[in-house]
């Protein structure tokens, strides 16, 4: 089987819509059927990887968690724009995950890198 290179972007808050969720469980497909797989977090996708979801009262589970589990699957190449971050109030500190923080240009250049690249 041949080896491409996947890119998901996530450009999506968390919770209030399925695209956090299901671009996370795309990325453990992908990884499992050991495909070269990295993560991009722009606009308010920064917020899926902060520590500290507190879900209980939109009744839903939280999925931080799940983040810490990439490295299990060999998911480790993990880019976050640093202009989102700043326009938000966050800096790689308040991730629950190690990542990269890049300039939206540097993440365009990896972008275009890509044999196959998922927007959610």
């Amino acid at each position: 089987m041949t080896t491409k290179k996947f890119m998901f972007v996530n450009r999506k808050a968390p919770y209030g819509t399925v695209y956090a969720l299901e671009s996370l469980e795309v990325v453990l497909i992908g990884a499992a059927f050991e495909q070269d797989v990295s993560l991009a977090f722009l606009d308010d996708g920064v917020y899926q990887l902060k520590k500290g979801h507190q879900t209980k009262g939109i009744e839903m589970k939280g999925f931080e968690k799940t983040y810490g589990a990439l490295d299990d699957y060999d998911v480790n190449k993990l880019y976050v724009d640093e202009e989102s971050l700043a326009a938000r109030g966050l800096t790689a500190d308040d991730l629950c995950v190690p990542v990269e923080v890049m300039s939206r240009a540097a993440i365009g250049k990896l972008m275009e890198e890509q044999d196959v690249l998922l927007s959610f």
